[in-house]
């Protein structure tokens, strides 16, 4: 991925709970930019990386994702002392998302998806435990008349209580039930293999090898022993999750299909 540095806090996102931003970074881009000192810490932007990661892999349209330098002086123009301390609290590595100018929040009574399109997504929210597409809130923007997947941090619930072993990863997942698309998800069982073949342990491990170093540390560091400790071992037991989890794909993806029903 790139890194670009953060140079202007434009404005905030308040309808985000993490309160994400839109930023303009010193290559003159414009970017909705998660911190890591917002509530779910660093856990949400590695689910950013790893869950965007995985979707561009399977053809699902995701923006451009980057690293971002903030400099905490930056808080200093700010009137809001809660946008202050964010600002402080994040100094350092945090992530970017393209900002899409001119978008709108997908409306699932007047914007039309294929079939084919809402199955892989769906599919692909199994997965990865996205709790976080439902009409409530679903995550989607139409942009060029096409719509856009953002906002992946609230996906791999596992790893917020997780130590790095592989516990029953062919679960079904209860919350694909709310997801927005499930109705129209009407070819779940067809995407399914071809979706699968898509994500080999070398493409798992080459999304995963963009995640920094110091993410994985802040992450593993309450697990001082065992395979969350090590920058490397960390990357690998994700993979080894989602290589166990596709294996055994059958129980979640029917379940997926029985929600649907």
């Amino acid at each position: 991925m790139r890194t670009i540095t953060v140079s202007r806090y434009v404005t905030p996102l308040r309808e985000g709970g993490s309160m994400p931003a839109v930023v303009e970074g010193d290559d003159l881009g414009v970017y909705v930019l998660k911190f890591r000192g917002a509530g779910q810490g660093v856990r949400a932007l590695l689910a950013e990386i790893i869950a965007g990661g995985i979707a561009r892999a399977l053809g699902l349209p995701v923006p451009e994702i980057v690293l971002a330098q903030l400099d905490p002086a930056l808080a200093q123009t700010e009137p809001d002392p809660e946008i202050q301390d964010l600002i402080r609290a994040s100094a350092g590595l945090n992530v970017g998302l393209d900002y899409l100018s001119g978008a709108l929040t997908f409306d699932p009574a007047v914007d039309e998806v294929s079939a084919d399109f809402a199955s892989r997504l769906v599919w692909f929210d199994a997965l990865v435990a996205n709790v976080d597409r439902s009409a409530r809130n679903t995550n989607l923007l139409m942009w060029h008349r096409k719509p856009w997947l953002i906002d992946h941090g609230a996906a791999l619930t596992f790893h917020h209580a997780w130590n790095g072993a592989v516990a029953d990863p062919a679960k079904p997942f209860p919350s694909i039930a709310d997801h927005v698309l499930l109705p129209r998800a009407r070819a779940l069982a067809d995407v399914d293999a071809e979706l699968a073949a898509k994500l080999s342990p070398e493409v798992l491990a080459q999304i995963l090898s963009d995640v920094p170093d110091e993410f994985l540390a802040g992450a593993g560091a309450e697990h001082p022993q065992g395979p969350l400790a090590a920058p490397h071992t960390h990357r690998q037991a994700y993979v080894d999750h989602f290589c166990a989890r596709l294996a055994g794909r059958e129980a979640w993806v029917k379940g997926a299909i029985n929600a649907r029903g």
